[in-house]
């Protein structure tokens, strides 16, 4: 469809969308510059830049669900949340149990190498 055969209602469901888009990439983009940017050009101690990174994946973890997957709090999306909220503490389990399974056998074989 051209600009000439979209109703005025379709036309600004796209521009919304359209918005939508541009502002996530935007805020996308700034979340990922900041820990680059606190990386190589700060100073601040290791530890605020392991917080300043993670706060950014965080945060940018919700724009991508708000303005990507267009997952939102409303009542018709409770479902997608609670889908997404299920994998989430799924991967979570596997991972942590993965980790928590190789640290255990490495204390166990290598105790002198242990910092």
């Amino acid at each position: 469809m051209t600009r000439q055969h979209l109703s005025a209602q379709q036309q600004s469901e796209r521009t919304s969308e359209l918005r939508s888009y541009v502002i996530g990439y935007a805020l996308a983009l700034i979340l990922t510059l900041i820990p680059f940017t606190v990386v190589a050009f700060s100073d601040l101690a290791r530890m605020t830049q392991w917080l300043v990174i993670g706060a950014c994946a965080l945060i940018q973890v919700v724009v991508h669900f708000r303005f990507f997957l267009h997952v939102s709090l409303a009542k018709q999306k409770r479902e997608d949340l609670h889908l997404i909220l299920f994998t989430t503490l799924i991967l979570v389990i596997m991972v942590g149990g993965t980790l928590w399974i190789i640290l255990n056998l490495y204390t166990r074989m290598m105790p002198s190498m242990l910092p």
